[in-house]
């Protein structure tokens, strides 16, 4: 049994190439909670020319080898831009529920709630500035393709048993880190040295 949405994916003939292996196309859905139609943007990403496209496979048309090519996205949208002025839109907005998760779990976003508003405030600016420098930590001296979240750093780069020694002038700091990591627990050290803040202090 097909769904309203794969009919409609299924039905559309139109659609608008914005770059190589990924189209675009308007329509107007109605669903049948609802009172009136809206708009809809449907994406397709053809996945031998895009392997690592997001969207799901319409899987249910197993007798049609040629919808598995493709991988479909939809948008609900009251906007009344040009559809591809709407997909770009969505599509910054599209890692905000992981930032969100994030917010929430790691920095306990929704575990804090003081009796004075400016109190609230304050707790939230904090947690907020805690983001920004560890997202900035991720950025520039991590510099990762992925984005690991707060717990995973502090295992990997934080959570590690050290201790002191004085040898001559000099004071040592001696990491209990596996072999293997050292090399790039320099670099992080490097990168961080090597690293120019995107700001003047005034």
């Amino acid at each position: 049994m097909y769904s309203p949405i794969q009919r409609l994916i299924s039905s559309h003939k139109v659609w608008l190439k914005l770059g190589d292996g990924i189209e675009i196309a308007d329509s107007m859905y109605k669903s049948p909670l609802w009172k009136k139609s809206r708009r809809i943007i449907i994406t397709r990403q053809y996945v031998p020319k895009r392997p690592k496209a997001t969207g799901r496979l319409l899987k249910l048309f197993k007798e049609e080898s040629w919808y598995m090519q493709y991988r479909y996205s939809c948008v609900i949208t009251s906007l009344n831009l040009p559809a591809e002025q709407v997909w770009n839109t969505y599509k910054q907005r599209a890692d905000a529920e992981n930032r969100i998760k994030e917010l929430k779990y790691d920095f306990g976003f929704d575990s804090f709630n003081m009796k004075d508003f400016y109190a609230t405030e304050a707790c939230l600016n904090i947690a907020m500035i805690a983001y920004n420098l560890m997202s900035l930590f991720r950025q520039a001296v991590i510099q990762q393709d992925v984005q690991n979240t707060l717990s995973t750093i502090r295992y990997k780069f934080m959570a590690i048993g050290a201790y002191m020694i004085k040898e001559g002038n000099q004071t040592i700091l001696k990491l209990s880190l596996a072999m293997k990591r050292r090399e790039s627990f320099r670099g992080l050290w490097t990168q961080s040295n090597e690293f120019n803040w995107p700001f003047e202090y005034t």
